[in-house]
C-alpha cells in the first residue's frame, strides 16, 4: 500500500514538472521576463489607469508570456517628457502611452492637435483620431521608428491661475504660465500676452505652490487629481483651446520579437484599453453641465466657462500662430483634419 502511494506521489510530481516545462516552453526564448512601459502620470490619473488596463489585458490574454511593468513620471528618462520618444526608439523604453504634445518635437505631424482652437468638442477629436488624419499620423510615427497601436486621451486643456478670472485675451497679459516643452505653446501664449515658461510636470507643482509661476494649462482630470486648488489655482477658465490625444506604442524591435499571434493580442489589448481610458478621461466632462466643474467650484474655485463669442476672441488672437504652424504640421494634413471636424456628427 505504501509502495503504491509512493509511486502515485512520484507520478504526480513528474506530471507537475512536465506541466511546468510545457508552460515555460510556450514562452519563446527571445521574450523578456518583463517589459518597461513609460507613462507621464500614475494610476491615480486616467492616463496611468490606461497603462494599467493595457498591461493587465496583455498579461491575461498572453497567459503571462508578456509581463509589463509601469514606470510613471517618465522615470526612465529622468522625468524629461520630451526625451521619451527618442528613448523608445533606442530601446531604453519597450512600450509607452505617450502624449502627442511631448512627442511633437520629433514628429512634426503631432503638432496638429496643439493648433489653437482646431477642435471645438469631443466629436472633433474623434473625427480626427479615428479618421484619415489619424491614419496619416500613425504612418508618420511608423516612419519615426515606433509601432503605434491605439489612441487614448489626456483631454481638453483648460487654464488655471492664482491671480484673476480670464475671460478675454487681455486678461492673460503678464501672467507667468507653466507650459509643456513645445515651441507651439510658447508661440500661442506669447500671442495672448502671457509669459510662458517651459517646465516638466514634476517641476510645475512646486513652482505653482511657491508662486514662481502664476498658472498652468492642463486637462481637468489632472487639475482635480493633483488638487491644484491647494496650490493657489483658484481661477479656472474652461476654453478647450486644444486637446491632447495619447498614443499606445511599442518599440519596433520588441514588436518584431513577438510572435504574430502575440502581436495581435497586444494590439487588440491596446485598442480595448484605449477605449476604456477615453471613457475614464471624459467621465463627468462630456455633459452639458459637467459634474467635475461643480466639484471644482465647491473647493472655492472661480470657474469661468467661455461663451462661443468669448472663445472666438481667443481663436482670432491666436490665428497667426495657427497659420504659421500649419506649414510645419503639413498643410495637407491640416486640411484633412479641418474637413473631418467640419463633417463630424455632433
Amino acid at each position: 500500500m505504501k509502495r503504491r502511494n509512493l509511486f502515485a506521489a512520484a507520478a504526480t510530481a513528474l506530471a507537475a514538472v512536465l506541466s511546468l516545462g510545457s508552460a515555460q516552453a510556450q514562452v519563446p526564448a527571445n521574450y523578456k521576463p518583463e517589459y518597461k512601459m513609460s507613462l507621464v502620470l500614475g494610476t491615480a490619473f486616467p492616463w496611468g489607469k490606461g497603462g494599467e488596463i493595457w498591461a493587465d489585458l496583455v498579461k491575461q490574454r498572453t497567459s503571462g508570456r508578456i509581463n509589463i511593468k509601469l514606470y510613471p513620471g517618465t522615470s526612465l528618462v529622468q522625468g524629461d517628457q520630451t526625451r521619451e520618444l527618442t528613448a523608445i526608439r533606442q530601446g531604453v523604453i519597450d512600450m509607452a502611452i505617450g502624449s502627442t504634445i511631448n512627442w511633437s518635437p520629433q514628429v512634426k505631424e503631432l503638432n496638429l492637435f496643439s493648433l489653437p482652437f482646431l477642435m471645438p468638442d469631443y466629436a472633433a477629436i474623434d473625427a480626427i483620431t479615428q479618421g484619415e488624419p489619424g491614419k496619416d499620423i500613425f504612418k508618420a510615427l511608423e516612419k519615426g521608428g515606433v509601432v503605434p497601436l491605439a489612441w487614448g486621451e489626456n483631454g481638453f486643456r483648460e487654464l488655471s491661475n492664482s491671480k484673476r478670472d480670464i475671460r478675454k485675451p487681455e486678461d492673460l497679459k503678464g501672467l507667468k504660465l507653466r507650459v509643456v516643452g513645445s515651441p507651439l505653446f510658447i508661440d500661442t501664449f506669447t500671442a495672448l500676452g502671457a509669459n510662458p515658461t517651459q517646465m516638466s510636470w514634476a517641476d510645475a507643482q512646486p513652482a505653482l505652490a511657491s508662486g514662481a509661476v502664476d498658472g498652468q494649462e492642463n486637462p481637468l482630470s489632472i487639475y482635480t487629481a493633483a488638487k491644484l486648488h491647494t496650490v493657489a489655482q483658484k481661477h479656472l477658465t474652461v476654453w478647450g483651446y486644444m486637446a491632447d490625444p495619447l498614443i499606445f506604442v511599442v518599440n519596433r524591435d520588441v514588436w518584431e520579437s513577438w510572435t504574430p499571434a502575440d502581436r495581435d493580442i497586444v494590439r487588440q489589448a491596446a485598442v480595448d484599453a484605449g477605449k476604456q481610458q477615453i471613457e475614464i478621461a471624459r467621465k463627468g466632462l462630456a455633459d452639458a453641465e459637467p459634474a467635475v466643474l461643480k466639484d471644482i467650484a465647491a473647493n472655492g474655485v472661480s470657474v469661468v466657462k467661455l461663451s462661443a463669442a468669448e472663445r472666438e476672441a481667443f481663436a482670432k488672437a491666436t490665428r497667426p500662430v495657427y497659420d504659421k504652424w500649419k506649414k510645419t504640421v503639413g498643410e495637407a494634413l491640416v486640411a484633412k483634419a479641418e474637413a473631418a471636424v467640419a463633417a463630424r456628427k455632433k
